[in-house]
């Protein structure tokens, strides 16, 4: 049995905050790049220029490379071999409040949501899985509301045909627009339940862009991805070849009942950092 203390926790997630809002994913950057090279659109061109001096500028400058520094969203990998000497999720959450606050991060958070009252840095939202090893993954994503507020959910009947799923992925994505600051990365979550399809798709957009599903489902992200495109939304809403970086899929079994999708956006600043401890 390791030991590992909630102090080393909260410090490492100190420094997750602090790459994850100043450091732009490498495979995030890559594919603004090739949209950048690809683009013929000399708006559009111009824009995705812009996006990727002002990744380089917030990381040279230690500056957030959005000024929504999200709803800060924890996955966790427990290994069942770990022994956590305090508090888990009150280490994470003194993680993320320190870090916000060391680094100068906007304060997002209200307690009530209905109430509202005054923003503050914390509490965050902690997604814990249990796994095999004597380590704990810890990944931060701060997840910024613009992009958050257009995601979907949709309880389709089994008999729903892959072409309506499809058609519900495209919708939301046609219905975000301009507002959620394309390009998007697109993460979809299909099966398990209306909470774990949510969940799903926002754990679909931390896989690295540049991986390839050999499965039926690459083939549906690849057509996903080629019909996004020919929106013509494009950087920012103003037209152009690239309104979508990615589609990502992540699946689960499910109901014999049911069918839940779940779409979640992100924007093209498109955050996240991890650590093994």
């Amino acid at each position: 049995m390791r030991e590992i203390k909630a102090s080393q926790i909260t410090k490492a997630v100190m420094e997750l905050v602090r790459r994850a809002n100043f450091i732009l994913r490498n495979d995030v950057r890559f594919a603004l790049g090739s949209a950048y090279r690809l683009e013929k659109n000399k708006r559009a061109k111009t824009i995705l220029k812009a996006i990727l001096d002002n990744a380089v500028y917030a990381k040279q400058n230690s500056l957030a490379i959005c000024q929504d520094t999200g709803m800060p969203v924890v996955f966790t990998e427990v290994g069942q071999d770990v022994k956590i000497s305090g508090d888990l999720k009150a280490a994470i959450n003194k993680g993320i409040k320190d870090g916000y606050r060391k680094y100068s991060l906007r304060s997002s958070i209200v307690g009530d949501p209905l109430l509202r009252g005054i923003p503050k840095f914390s509490p965050c939202i902690i997604h814990t899985d249990i796994v095999r090893g004597n380590r704990i993954k810890l990944i931060v994503l701060p997840k910024g509301f613009g992009c958050e507020n257009k995601s979907r959910l949709m309880m389709f009947k089994p008999t729903a045909t892959i072409k309506e799923v499809k058609k519900f992925i495209i919708e939301a994505v046609k219905s975000a627009g301009a507002d959620a600051c394309p390009p998007y990365v697109v993460g979809v979550g299909i099966g398990g339940s209306a909470d774990y399809a949510s969940i799903l798709g926002k754990k679909a957009l931390l896989e690295k862009l540049s991986t390839k599903h050999y499965t039926p489902y690459a083939k549906l992200e690849s057509d996903l991805l080629k019909e996004i495109n020919n929106l013509n939304i494009g950087p920012m809403g103003l037209g152009g070849k690239v309104t979508a970086l990615a589609v990502k899929i992540q699946k689960y079994p499910t109901h014999i009942a049911g069918l839940p999708v779940s779409v979640n956006i992100s924007c093209h600043a498109l955050r996240s950092a991890q650590i093994i401890l």
